[in-house]
């Protein structure tokens, strides 16, 4: 349960003294939703959230990757203010309920998303880092022109690698996960164009507007395949996730055999998350491999 409006703004370069810089209007009102969360209540009544993004490259990441998505005039995202070297200023999204008209409606939209494409895989946004992030963990946004190639270097292989490291994977699993990126090519289906990802689709980054539309937060956006983020969707659950897959059917037909190619693409999300949170990860990340090995 978030706290009540404070009746004070808090002294110093605070949430509120940052919302302020950043929208031009007085704040009348502060409230923390967590340590790097707080809302701003502006004196035209609107509500901007304050996010603490824990460093400069990050807040340039995040806003940089906002913008990128919403210029696609597809999925919705909420308006960036601005960021300084630690903080991000956007609008607060009413909250809604998801049902399925409304999943039907951003799946066409996420669709249209990918279709606004990247120049190459692995292309950060206009204005973004090369040193980016997913989640807490680094994300090296280097291109490159074919996507197995690509999304074995610079996208499963540097976790599995430090997975490794730290002893979360052995290295006679890691091998599992090498044969996979081996054969990339053939697992990977047809060709496909750069798509413009979300790059961190799971469930807790898209929110449902009371208005009847998505909006998507936090990405980490880059140039990849589109069967990537439909992958992190489903790996970590969505509401009428059904409903979601048929809509983007209709605006964009995957290509054959996508079903198949899931585990594939949920390679990254797993890894990443095997580094941030330990063993369980490692274990589904390898039960993948297995599976598609």
């Amino acid at each position: 349960m978030t706290k009540a409006p404070r009746s004070a703004v808090p002294d110093g370069d605070g949430p509120a003294e940052v919302a302020a810089r950043f929208t031009g209007r007085t704040v009348t009102g502060v409230r923390t939703l967590s340590g790097s969360l707080a809302e701003a209540v502006l004196d035209d009544g609107r509500v901007v959230v304050v996010k603490d993004a824990g460093g400069a490259e990050a807040a340039r990441a995040e806003a940089a990757g906002l913008r990128w998505l919403a210029a696609a005039g597809a999925v919705r995202t909420p308006v960036v203010h601005g960021h300084d070297a630690f903080r991000l200023v956007v609008d607060r999204v009413a909250p809604g309920r998801p049902d399925r008209e409304a999943a039907v409606r951003f799946g066409r939209e996420l669709a249209a998303l990918h279709a606004a494409g990247a120049p190459a895989f692995g292309a950060p946004p206009p204005g973004g880092p090369v040193e980016a992030f997913v989640g807490r963990a680094p994300m090296r946004n280097v291109t490159g022109d074919e996507w197995p190639g690509w999304y074995a270097r610079h996208r499963v292989l540097p976790y599995l690698r430090r997975a490794v490291d730290d002893g979360t994977v052995s290295p006679a699993e890691a091998d599992l996960v090498e044969r996979v990126c081996a054969r990339l090519p053939e697992l990977a289906g047809p060709a496909e164009p750069p798509a413009r990802l979300h790059g961190d689709l799971w469930n807790g980054n898209v929110l449902w507007g009371a208005d009847g539309h998505v909006r998507l937060i936090d990405p980490a956006a880059h140039g990849g395949h589109r069967e990537t983020d439909l992958a992190m969707l489903a790996l970590f659950g969505c509401p009428h996730l059904d409903a979601v897959l048929d809509g983007y059917q209709e605006a964009a037909p995957l290509a054959g055999g996508w079903e198949t190619r899931v585990g594939v693409h949920q390679l990254f999300p797993l890894l990443v998350h095997a580094v941030l949170f330990g063993r369980g990860y490692a274990e589904q990340a390898l039960a993948v491999a297995r599976a598609a090995g």
